[in-house]
C-alpha cells in the first residue's frame, strides 16, 4: 500500500501493557510550569533502562485548572504498580515541589478495582516534608495540603489515579537522506503532539538508535537492530530499502488502545507528507512482546 505516494509497510507495531498515571502540573505562568513537567519527567525514555517512561502529555490552558494557573500534563508510567507508585513520590518530591511557584493535583479519574470495591489511587504522601507545619485546605473542590515552604506554601493532592494503559505503540519513517527521515520523524512527533492522552517519551520524542530485544553479551537486555542500520547493509540481511539512507523510530506510550491508534495514524499521515520520506515501517517480535498489534495499512483505511 501506499500512501501520499509513501510506501506502507503491511506489517504492524506490537505493544504491551503497562500502569500508567496522569499529573497536572500548575505554575504561576506556562514558562514555570513547563520547567517543573520537563524536569518531572526526565530519565523517563524505556523502562529497559530506566526507573519509569514519562512526558509530557499536553497543556492545560488556566480556565481548566483546579487552581485556575497554566498547567502541563504528564504520564508516568510502569509495569509494575508500586513501581509506578515509588517513581510518583520521587518525581513529584524531587522535581516538582523544588520548582519554583508549582502546585501539583491527580488528572487521571478514578477507576474501579475489579471486584468493585475500592477506587484506584495510588498513595503520595508528601505532607511529611510539612514537618507538622501542613495544613489542608480546598482548591477547586479537591482536597489538598498546604505544606509551608520558602517561597509561601506548596499546594498538593496526594491520591493520584492509575490505570492498564499501552506501552510501545511505534512506527518507523524512512527517508532517502538523514535529514529528510528526521524532518519527517519530527512532523510525526508534532502531529502526535495534539493527540491528548498519550507521549513519546524519547528524547524529542524520536528514537535514533532502535533496538533488539536481547544480545550477543549475554549482560545486555537490548542491543542494536543491526537490520535496520544504514551503515550495515552489505553486513546483514538489512531491512531497509536500496534508496533509505536513515531510519528514526516513533514509540507512543497512552492511557488505552484507542489512543495509541489515534496518534500512530496521525503521526504516520503527518510523516508522509514530507518530501524524501520514501517507507513507514513498524517493529514486532511475533506477538512475544504484548498482546496490542496496531497494523499500519488498517490505520491508513
Amino acid at each position: 500500500m501506499k500512501f501520499n505516494n509513501v510506501e506502507i509497510d503491511e506489517t504492524y507495531a506490537e505493544a504491551f501493557g503497562i500502569q500508567v498515571s496522569r499529573v497536572l502540573i500548575t505554575a504561576v505562568t506556562e514558562y514555570y510550569a513547563k520547567i517543573a513537567a520537563v524536569e518531572a519527567t526526565g530519565f523517563g525514555t524505556s523502562v529497559i533502562g530506566c526507573p519509569a517512561e514519562a512526558g509530557i502529555d499536553c497543556f492545560v490552558p488556566a480556565d481548566k485548572t483546579p487552581d485556575g494557573r497554566p498547567g502541563y500534563a504528564i504520564m508516568i508510567c510502569h509495569p509494575s504498580k508500586d513501581k509506578l507508585k515509588e517513581q510518583l513520590i520521587e518525581r513529584i518530591g524531587e522535581c516538582i515541589l523544588t520548582a519554583p511557584t508549582t502546585a501539583v493535583f491527580n488528572w487521571l479519574p478514578y477507576e474501579k478495582m475489579e471486584d468493585k470495591t475500592q477506587e484506584k489511587r495510588l498513595d503520595v504522601k508528601l505532607h511529611f516534608f510539612g514537618d507538622k507545619f501542613e495544613t489542608q485546605t480546598e482548591v477547586g473542590g479537591r482536597k489538598v495540603w498546604a505544606i509551608p515552604i520558602m517561597e509561601g506554601d506548596f499546594i498538593c493532592e496526594e491520591e493520584y489515579g492509575y490505570k492498564k494503559g499501552v506501552a510501545g505503540g511505534n512506527f518507523f519513517v524512512m527517508g532517502e537522506t538523514q535529514g529528510s527521515a528526521l524532518l519527517g520523524a519530527q512532523a510525526a512527533v508534532d502531529a502526535i503532539a495534539h493527540v491528548e492522552g498519550c507521549i513519546t517519551p524519547f528524547p524529542g520524542g524520536i528514537v535514533a538508535s532502535g533496538s533488539k530485544v536481547g544480545s550477543r553479551y549475554k549482560f545486555m537486555k537490548a542491543s542494536t537492530n543491526e537490520k535496520m542500520a544504514p551503515t550495515l547493509k552489505d553486513k546483514v540481511e538489512s531491512q531497509l530499502p536500496a534508496n533509505v539512507k536513515a531510519a528514526y523510530e516513533v514509540v507512543i506510550d497512552g492511557v488505552d488502545e484507542a489512543t495509541i491508534a489515534k496518534a500512530m495514524t496521525a503521526g504516520i499521515k503527518a510523516a508522509c507528507k514530507v518530501p524524501g520520506v520514501v517507507k513507514i515501517s513498524a517493529g514486532n517480535y511475533g506477538g512475544k512482546l504484548g498482546p496490542f498489534k496496531f497494523e499500519l495499512v488498517k490505520l491508513l483505511q
